[in-house]
Order: structure tokens, then C-alpha cells, then sequence
């Protein structure tokens, strides 16, 4: 029998086996299709190549500012997905070393409930003291007339072999939607992001929405909010995309991208053992991580919210924690979000407004890449840094960075969170000069209110 089985070898399923297996525990993970699961094959690692190339690409186009004469830059399409194919290959290819070499039995098939403690697997049964779900989610295709025959996934997306002509982006404008408008523009496409939202990322801060549509209106990206794709119908030359909201209007284009996605929740028995779901679908999960079966733990993106790879990662470490008996409670507020647009977004605990409706009175601190000295020089002078705390105990409840390298630099926002730093101690640091960081203690200054860098409010 084993300590804990583990189905879906995601991101989250392979911490969880390996952590279990560093506790101790006999382990094994059950895999249907490829290790690494869509963040490896169809998702994270594949959209960063694409992206880096995309901004390689503008990099030359601005090479003249730097007195760099390059030329315009020509895409090889096929060379792109070759590196993005060998890149999860070559990842994919460590993870099933390092199961090995931690000695988690991986199973191949798929796997279905029995109860608390039996999966079958291909219809063998398999015995355990604790189970940890980690099936992840897939491609959630809206009922939208016409829509089959214009459709775009992200899988599609990241398979091209040509940039399509003009490209509606549709969905919630959450961080899929918006990276995939900025990657399609970056490549050529006209892109149309349209969203039934009142704005873009509606889950972030406000702030945050306002600079990145702000910045993609000026790339060339059409945000079109409070709208809806009520049909697509078929064209002389493409395709027509029928919009209702503030106005009726019809666009041309080639092709609908959908990134929208759902927990892969069926046929896993959970109804059978028991397993509550939210009203969305997901699985209901505790702070500890476990489901409403004792003994039965869900992490990653059936458990709904912001679906990251790296939430996944991090709850599977805390679900094999205590499943091998440990009681650990799992920081939901740590989880940090980003994107890898121009310019990119970082983002951790709570928006302006959430800490608003929650009773806090906000003090807010922010430092505008303009200032900064690196930024100037690079030219990436898009952003701020933007500190969200408690007026009474200067307490830090969120920083919302835009600006280039916001995707590292939220680590450390992070890290202020997890140790309850305060905007004196962030205003107190040392940084490198010139670095994106500093932006960070600046920011902190200006919550404390002695900002050095900003005109006297």
C-alpha cells in the first residue's frame, strides 16, 4: 500500500510525489498523458519562448534608438515551435529523471475514485492511505453560433506556422486572454481583445488594468470592454464577428482565440467518494488543502481561483506535508500573478479596492518607472510600483508592479508579504543602482512618506 498516490504529474502532482518522497512516503503519481502537463507541453514554458521571441523581435525594431542599424527582423515561424518543442521535451525529460532518482513509482493510465483509499488505474485497483488530485484543467470552448469554424485555442496558438491576419480575442480579459492579445500583436496580427468585463484583468488592481490597456491601445490593440461575441459568421474573404455591448459592431477578421479553461474533473469519480465542488466546478478545498473526504486532498487548478502553474507547485508541497501528517495551512494571499506582456505585470495580496471593501484604511505608495534611472536607460519607462498598505500599523497588504521585469521583482513582493513587512522597513532597504528594483524602496518611501525622487505632496 502507499503513503499517497497522486493523480496528474502537473506541476503540482510532481512537487506533491517528490515532497512525499522526501517525508518518507511510498508514493506514486498516476499520469494519463505527457509529464509536465499543460504548463510544460501547452501552456507556460511554450508560451515564454514565444514570447521572448516576440519581444527579441522589438528589440530590433527599436535597435536605431540604441544606434544599433538592424534590420526589421524576419520570423521563422517553424524554428520558433522546434525551440519551444525541444525546450518542454528537454524539461519533461528532467522531471521523469528526478522521479526516478526520488523514487516515485509512475503510473501510467487513468485514474478513477473508489473511495478514500482505491483508485483504479485503466481499471486496476491500487491502494493508498491518502490521495492528492492534481489533474489540472483543460480548454473550456464557449456555445457561441460559427464560433467551430473560426476557432483559435492556445494550443493552436502555439503550434503556427503564419500569424493570422486579424485575431478577436475573447474571454474575461484575465492574465490567458491578455497574453495571448499581446503575443498575437507582437506577431503581426491585428488583435481585437474583447471581454463582457468593464475592463481588462478585472481581477487586479484597477491601476494595474488602466496602464496595461493603456499601453496596449498604443501598441495597436483594440480593448474593446462590456461587449459580447453573440456569433461569427463566414465571409467572402474570412470571417465576420458580430458584437453587441455599448455598441452593435461587426469586425472582420481570421480567427476567435479562446483561452478560457475548466478543471478536468471528468470521469474522476468524485461524486462516487463523496467530493463536494463549488457552484463553478472546482473542488472545495480547506486551508489545509483537503476535500471534504478525509484522507483526500485537491490542489492546482481544479481547486478554481487564479490557476498558476506555480500556486499548483507550491500546494502540492503543503498537500504532501499533510498528508504524510503534518498541519500546515496553505497562504492563498502569497500566491503572486504575472504576465509577460509590454510592459509586464506582477502582482501579490490585495488590490486597492479589496483592501477598501475590507475595512482597512489605505494608504498607497507608487513610484513611475519614468523616474527610474535603469528604466530610462534601457528605454522601458512604461509602469509603477505600486504599495498598497494599513494606514494604522503601515503594514503591507499588496504591491502591483507594471514595468519591465515586474515578473521577478514580485518574488520579492512576496517575500515583504510572507514576512509581514512593513512600508518603513520596505523604505529602509539597500539596492543596487541603477536596478528595476529600487522602484521597490521607492515606492515604500513614498507610502512612508518621505519619497527622495518625487515632487513634495
Amino acid at each position: 500500500m502507499y503513503d499517497v498516490i497522486v493523480i496528474g504529474c502537473g506541476p503540482g502532482g510532481y512537487a506533491a510525489a517528490i515532497r512525499t518522497s522526501q517525508l518518507g512516503g511510498k508514493v506514486a503519481v498516476v499520469e494519463a498523458g505527457d509529464i509536465g502537463g499543460t504548463c510544460v507541453s501547452r501552456g507556460c514554458i511554450p508560451s515564454k519562448v514565444w514570447l521572448k521571441a516576440t519581444a527579441i523581435l522589438g528589440m530590433i525594431r527599436r535597435s536605431e534608438e540604441f544606434g544599433i542599424k538592424a534590420s526589421s527582423g524576419e520570423i521563422d515561424f517553424k524554428a520558433i515551435v522546434e525551440r519551444k518543442n525541444t525546450v518542454a521535451g528537454e524539461i519533461r525529460m528532467g522531471m521523469e529523471a528526478l522521479l526516478q532518482n526520488n523514487k516515485v513509482d509512475l503510473l501510467r493510465g487513468r485514474a478513477v475514485l473508489k473511495n478514500a483509499r482505491e483508485i483504479t488505474i485503466d481499471g486496476k485497483p491500487s491502494e493508498t492511505k491518502n490521495i492528492i488530485l492534481a489533474t489540472g484543467s483543460s480548454l473550456d470552448i464557449p456555445d457561441i453560433p460559427g464560433l467551430r469554424d473560426a476557432i483559435m485555442t492556445t494550443d493552436d496558438a502555439l503550434d503556427m506556422t503564419r500569424a493570422p491576419f486579424a485575431v478577436l480575442v475573447w474571454g474575461e480579459a484575465g492574465a490567458l486572454e491578455v497574453e495571448m492579445a499581446a503575443l498575437l500583436n507582437g506577431l503581426g496580427s491585428k488583435v481585437f481583445l474583447v471581454t463582457p468585463s468593464p475592463r481588462i484583468l478585472p481581477m487586479e488592481d484597477h491601476d494595474t488594468s488602466q496602464r496595461l490597456a493603456q499601453a496596449f491601445r498604443e501598441q495597436g490593440i483594440q480593448v474593446i470592454t462590456r461587449s459580447n461575441l453573440e456569433a461569427v459568421k463566414k465571409s467572402k474573404k474570412r470571417f465576420e464577428a458580430m458584437i453587441s455591448g455599448r455598441k452593435e459592431q461587426t469586425l472582420e477578421i481570421e480567427k476567435v482565440l479562446i483561452a478560457a479553461r475548466k478543471p478536468n474533473l471528468d470521469g474522476l469519480g468524485l461524486k462516487q467518494v463523496g467530493v463536494r465542488q463549488n457552484e463553478d466546478g472546482s473542488v472545495q478545498v480547506d486551508e489545509k488543502l483537503q476535500t471534504s473526504v478525509k484522507g483526500i486532498f485537491a490542489i492546482g487548478d481544479i481547486t478554481g481561483g487564479w490557476m498558476n502553474s506555480h500556486a499548483a507547485s507550491s500546494m502540492g508541497v503543503t498537500a504532501a506535508e499533510n498528508a504524510m501528517g503534518q498541519t500546515n495551512e496553505f497562504p492563498f494571499h502569497l500566491i503572486p500573478r504575472v504576465l509577460w506582456t509590454t510592459p509586464q505585470v506582477g502582482a501579490v495580496g490585495m488590490t486597492e479596492e479589496e483592501a477598501e471593501k475590507k475595512g482597512f484604511d489605505v494608504d498607497i505608495g507608487d513610484f513611475p518607472y519614468p523616474i527610474n534611472g535603469l528604466a530610462m536607460s534601457y528605454g522601458e519607462v512604461d509602469g509603477s510600483v505600486k504599495v498598497v498598505s494599513d494606514a494604522a500599523t503601515e503594514e503591507i497588504l499588496g504591491i502591483h508592479i507594471v514595468g519591465a521585469n515586474a515578473t521577478e521583482l514580485v518574488g520579492e513582493a512576496v517575500m515583504a508579504l510572507q514576512l509581514e513587512c512593513t512600508t518603513d522597513e520596505l523604505a529602509h532597504t539597500i539596492r543596487p543602482h541603477p536596478t528595476f528594483s529600487e522602484g521597490m524602496m521607492d515606492a515604500g518611501r513614498d507610502s512612508a512618506g518621505w519619497a527622495l525622487y518625487l515632487p513634495r505632496k
